[in-house]
């Protein structure tokens, strides 16, 4: 099936548990986690908005299960929960598609065909073998009583399995340095930065530096002269907030090597050619063109929102177009996509690898382009080629 590449920025895997209602989702969940943490009852739709649940899948790692309302939900608010229950399906490295006493029918089927045709990896798990034991099982396919226990184990490991197969770790910026290779870290603190720490993509990249024996140096913009001025030598690498490439560039001698932490990203977390292509695509952008930027985080915006106000005044200002834009965030991203020239994403540190490509594979479905923020900048900055030339 699929064969994707985590981050090795420690995002959990996702583990979707779908099926119809009463076919024992939640109480499959409570056995294998080993808490009460989904309400079980007999009356259908009792789940109703899906429940997540971070758990330690000792033999792989840490992973996140999420219990789906059934596919069968009659209720007023059916059409809206199953809606919910894709748009985890969508974000998942693996599912399991809980058949009850009824057996296979064919909305099941259905799903089934479709996590095929997507080429998600998904177990069929036959549920409520305490009351029927006569399943020919294929491949990926298990018969478990979520009850009584049975066979629980067998599934776990079948999971761990699949996962360990089908899941290897990419670099961040391990890959790019040595041991004892010295590597400023340019971060700004300004308005978006949260109190009392740095965000997130600084703190991977970091974590993953030390990880790697490398000796990190970490200063503001405002710093990095004096910084540069206090080393014995130049340092060996340079990664700097997107936001103020364009000074940090300035000030680097030519044979220093730079590049932004959204541009890590973009090579860790995506399509890195889709990504430089969709930013090269800013130049045939045309008056009344849609753009879309979306995040994978949800915040309160300010009057100095990196992707709601920064990068459509960059952008009107350096296309001189009159520009439409629409914005999205967290786990929201339009099923329809046709209306729009150019869709601008974030570096996608909340996100797992599979949630970016999932979204590059539907841009490229529907013919339009797409970029993240950092190499976006870079772009309008003039420096692209410069940070981008090392990591290709």
């Amino acid at each position: 099936m699929t064969h994707n590449i985590m981050p090795s920025s420690g995002m959990r895997p996702i583990i979707a548990i779908i099926g119809n209602t009463n076919s024992g989702k939640s109480t499959l969940l409570n056995k294998i986690v080993g808490q009460d943490v989904a309400i079980v009852s007999a009356i259908k739709g009792t789940t109703t908005d899906s429940v997540s649940k971070n758990y330690e899948l000792t033999g792989f790692g840490a992973v996140s299960f999420f219990d789906t309302a059934g596919f069968d939900d009659c209720s007023e608010l059916g059409e809206k929960r199953l809606k919910a229950t894709k748009r985890i399906i969508n974000r998942a490295e693996l599912v399991l598609v809980v058949v009850g006493k009824d057996g296979l029918n064919e909305t099941i089927k259905a799903e089934i065909e479709e996590l095929k045709k997507r080429n998600i990896d998904y177990v069929v798990v036959y549920n409520f073998s305490d009351v029927r034991n006569d399943i020919v099982l294929k491949k990926n396919e298990v018969l478990v009583s979520a009850l009584t226990g049975d066979n629980i184990n067998v599934l776990i490991d079948l999971m761990i399995k699949i996962l360990k197969k089908n899941i290897k770790e990419l670099p961040l910026v391990s890959d790019l340095v040595k041991k004892n290779d010295v590597v400023v870290m340019v971060t700004p603190i300004d308005d978006g930065a949260p109190k009392g720490r740095i965000i997130l993509p600084q703190v991977q990249v970091l974590r993953e530096l030390l990880d790697n024996n490398a000796i990190v140096v970490t200063c503001r913009e405002t710093e990095l002269k004096s910084t540069l001025a206090k080393l014995k030598n130049k340092p060996d690498f340079v990664i700097v907030d997107s936001q103020v490439i364009k000074e940090v560039v300035e000030i680097l001698d030519k044979d220093i090597k730079v590049t932004t932490f959204s541009t890590l990203f973009a090579r860790n977390k995506g399509d890195f050619k889709k990504f430089l292509e969709g930013a090269l695509f800013i130049d045939k952008l045309k008056d009344g063109d849609k753009i879309l930027i979306a995040e994978g985080c949800s915040h309160r915006v300010t009057c100095k929102d990196i992707g709601r106000v920064k990068i459509p005044n960059l952008v009107k200002k350096y296309t001189k177009k009159e520009l439409v834009f629409d914005f999205v965030s967290g786990l929201d991203f339009r099923d329809d996509l046709s209306e729009y020239a150019l869709v601008i994403h974030c570096g996608g540190c909340m996100l797992t690898r599979n949630d970016v490509c999932r979204r590059i594979e539907k841009c490229k479905s529907s013919k339009v382009k797409i970029t993240n923020f950092g190499i976006l900048i870079s772009k309008i900055q003039g420096v692209l080629e410069r940070v981008s030339k090392d990591l290709s």
